[in-house]
């Protein structure tokens, strides 16, 4: 497998035909000024050692160059091996609620983007564990299945916003059932949900389904994001109203949160502006029984670089070499 460590460079090959339109344009000028010497057949004979085809010639070097030249720039890489890798470890998919009310800001930024980075900071204490990213509003989605590949998750946590799902609400019984349907069929013991949410639940049982998980192995902890007396919902610049032009206000229900943990037999943690409320929850979790998770990967990336560069010069030294003057032998014969 070949990878391109700097892989923006590669469009830099597009240059390569200008150097030949450049060229074309140059030899133009160059007969051009000519002609007005005289007549051209005249010049010609006047230079005997000038050889268009040479100038063409050093161009087509020049750029085989420059291509290999911008193949080293880009950095290809080979993966050396595949390799089993076999860890201990515990899953935990994360479900992340991106509803307007997490655009409310008795955090700050505002509670959506406090949570994304206090995910941020844990996925950077993980080792073996693998995690999973669920994102729900009126509906749920995975946004990253469950993994080891801790870059591709701060990836897809990056990208995650309040447009994430486009039906609103606030469905956390459906993240519940789509988390444990995202386990993988490795995982038996060590699994566990974490729900991030203001717990305005509206649009069905998230009590019931957390029974559900406990029933499977699965613990369910929940973690409240907001405060008791809200805050207004800021979208496009304007505060959030009702259908009676009232301003909305999202304030957190720590009663359905506490419910939520419970049935799931885990914890219920109200997040703060310095502590969010993770590193707890995730010591809770890392006490459950490990299990040993194995995954192919390439184990190591080989550069190639120097090889493309040293081609490269070796075409750059023979451009420099051929000048534009004929050979002795061109001229005699």
């Amino acid at each position: 497998m070949i990878n391109f460590a700097q892989a923006q460079y590669l469009f830099l090959i597009l240059l390569i035909p200008f150097f030949f339109v450049l060229q074309a344009i140059m030899l133009h000028q160059k007969k051009k000024n000519i002609s007005r010497f005289g007549d051209a057949e005249l010049v010609r004979k006047l230079m005997p050692s000038y050889s268009r085809s040479k100038g063409w010639a050093r161009v087509t070097l020049f750029s085989i160059g420059f291509f290999f030249f911008i193949i080293g720039l880009s950095r290809p890489q080979i993966g050396a091996k595949l390799k089993e890798h076999e860890a201990k470890g515990v899953e935990i998919m994360l479900a992340l609620d991106v509803s307007n009310s997490m655009l409310a800001e008795d955090y700050s930024p505002n509670r959506l983007d406090r949570a994304k980075l206090a995910i941020s900071r844990l996925v950077d204490k993980l080792r073996d564990d693998r995690i999973g990213l669920i994102v729900f509003a009126g509906t749920s989605f995975v946004q990253l299945p469950v993994t080891t590949d801790y870059v591709s998750a701060k990836m897809f946590l990056n990208s995650i916003s309040n447009e994430s799902i486009p039906v609103q609400g606030t469905a956390i019984g459906d993240a519940i059932n789509t988390a444990i349907r995202s386990f993988s069929a490795q995982s038996e013991k060590s699994r566990a949900i974490i729900i991030i949410t203001d717990g305005e639940n509206h649009e069905d049982d998230p009590v019931e389904a957390a029974k559900h998980a406990s029933e499977a192995g699965i613990k369910v902890f929940t973690i409240g994001v907001g405060s008791p007396e809200g805050k207004p919902i800021p979208v496009n610049g304007e505060l959030m109203k009702d259908k009676n032009g009232e301003i909305v206000v999202s304030r957190l229900d720590e009663d359905v949160l506490k419910q939520v943990a419970e049935a799931g037999g885990g914890v219920y943690v109200r997040a703060g502006n310095s502590e969010f409320g993770l590193a707890p929850i995730v010591q809770s979790i890392k006490k459950m029984d490990e299990e040993k998770f194995s995954s192919v990967v390439f184990e190591e990336y080989d550069e190639q670089y120097m090889y493309f560069f040293a081609i490269a010069l070796l075409f750059f030294i023979i451009e420099m070499l051929v000048g534009e003057r004929k050979s002795k032998k061109q001229l005699f014969s």
